[in-house]
């Protein structure tokens, strides 16, 4: 599997997630989305139940520099879900 890179919105440590292509990405912000549930870079975020992976920025495994120092602060990488809106919403069932 490839390597994936993100950056902390707030100071731009860079982490990398083990993915494949896939998984389409949403995005990546300091707060989570409503209603969406996280899991941990070390979870299995590759499941339906997983609407994204939550980082804390620098105390992650998946800091791909193991000598940056990061804000400390978390940060959500949010997946697009499957029958739903851009904006996240349900769609109709008509």
């Amino acid at each position: 599997m490839p390597a994936v890179s993100y950056y902390c919105p707030r100071c731009e440590t860079t982490v990398e997630l083990q993915r494949d292509g896939y998984l389409a990405d949403k995005s990546v912000t300091p707060y989570p989305l409503d209603g969406w549930d996280y899991v941990t870079a070390d979870e299995d975020y590759d499941t339906p139940e997983a609407d994204g992976v939550r980082f804390v920025c620098g105390e992650d495994d998946a800091t791909r520099d193991p000598g940056a120092a990061g804000c400390g602060e978390p940060f959500y990488l949010s997946f697009v879900k499957h029958g739903t809106t851009p904006a996240g919403a349900a769609l109709d069932s008509r």
